[in-house]
């Protein structure tokens, strides 16, 4: 559907956009109300207009805007949307999360998708590796699945060095939001609150969005958890999340390759803090891992955990690893600031404040202005995934 602007809001916009924001309907029409200096806006006008039963122009359209700090083009504009589909929400334990945390996530990652669309037009296409589809059943398996896409990628051996350069080169969007306060993790289990979103509109490039403040290793596991939901997941199922889980634990640690690891010796904590900084992943996914590949009993694995919880492991293990940086929008933005747009005109694009624009899109990489940055005129992204064997 193309994108049109006429003169009255757009009645979904108008709830994306204070989804987006947290806000109900009442601290909508409160913070309207106080805006505008005693004129008092009711719920049910915030109702109604969101319903398309009222429409939304002039002066009260610049009042909604500002509530909702947007520019009134946003709420003008006629976007398509998609809905809350395939491995859209990635919750590890979803009553953590509330209706309105899922509400709000939901319309961050519609808003995004909608801006990064925006900001990727006119820029040089991509060098990217299609994502191959394969459907899991009694004969294929996520490992199998997992495997098809390191043979796609040409990383055949060895830890990856980026999940998100493998999702990048895979023709993903990588960024990160503040989706919710990290909690902390139970003991060697995965149950822990959302650390990403992501989508797979047909058409479009698929987009991830990952918790701010969610640790690095943890974060490696969450996108190669959000591309096994791309791989296999056409079609919603009841053993999905288990089977994107089985998909990331192939994918960053193939049984063939880590199980030698994993079994030399007593597996303790000084031998599982080496393994993570060889594998690029935390050392719950190491334990998890020697426990489902049957290297680990039972009560070896939950004595582990508990030694691993005491020592404070849980929230904050040692030696983090670094982070692992989106690159493929940032440098479409460096390309737009190199052929003669201004923040302004990007922001504009967006759908944002410049204040705002700046924030999401600039502020965490000072790098994205920089010349140097993206400076092949024709692909101005990054290169293949590597393994460290490639080093």
């Amino acid at each position: 559907m193309a994108e049109t602007i006429g003169d009255a809001a757009v009645p979904r916009m108008l709830v994306l956009a204070r989804e987006s924001r947290g806000l109900t309907q009442k601290q909508l029409s409160t913070s309207m109300s106080e805006l505008a200096g005693g004129a008092t806006t009711s719920q049910g006008f915030v109702s109604r207009a969101e319903a398309g039963q009222l429409p939304v122009s002039g002066e009260r359209l610049e009042l909604y805007a500002e509530a909702l700090g947007y520019p009134s083009s946003l709420l003008r504009t006629n976007k398509p949307e998609f809905g809350a589909g395939v491995g859209l929400v990635h919750h590890r334990k979803r009553q953590l999360t509330t209706a309105g945390d899922i509400k709000r996530i939901h319309a961050v990652l519609n808003l995004t998708r909608l801006q990064v669309r925006s900001l990727m037009a006119d820029v040089p296409a991509r060098t990217t590796v299609p994502i191959p589809h394969v459907e899991v059943d009694d004969l294929t398996t996520p490992a199998d699945a997992a495997r098809a896409v390191r043979a796609a990628i040409g990383a055949t051996a060895g830890p990856l060095e980026s999940a998100v350069q493998l999702l990048e080169h895979a023709g993903a969007l990588v960024l990160s939001r503040e989706l919710l306060t990290p909690a902390q993790v139970d003991a060697g289990t995965e149950t822990v609150p959302v650390d990403a979103v992501s989508c797979c509109p047909a058409g479009e490039d698929p987009l991830v969005l990952l918790n701010t403040g969610t640790p690095a290793e943890r974060q490696r596991y969450t996108l190669a958890h959000e591309l096994g939901h791309m791989v296999m997941h056409q079609v919603p199922h009841k053993d999905q999340e288990k089977q994107a889980n089985a998909f990331a634990a192939e994918l960053l640690m193939p049984a063939t390759l880590v199980r030698t690891d994993l079994s030399g010796g007593q597996l303790g904590i000084p031998r599982l803090l080496e393994l993570k900084k060889q594998w690029n992943v935390s050392m719950w996914a190491l334990l998890r891992r020697a426990h489902t590949l049957g290297i680990l009993s039972d009560w070896r694995y939950r004595s582990l955990a508990v030694e691993m919880s005491t020592l404070g492991y849980r929230t904050n293990e040692p030696d983090e690893l670094p982070p692992d940086t989106p690159a493929a929008v940032e440098a479409a933005i460096a390309w737009h600031l190199r052929h003669g747009r201004t923040i302004d005109d990007l922001a504009a694009r967006a759908g944002l404040h410049v204040q705002e624009f700046t924030r999401l899109y600039l502020a965490a990489s000072p790098t994205s202005t920089s010349p140097d940055l993206a400076a092949d005129p024709v692909s101005p992204f990054p290169s293949p995934v590597r393994t460290h064997h490639d080093r």
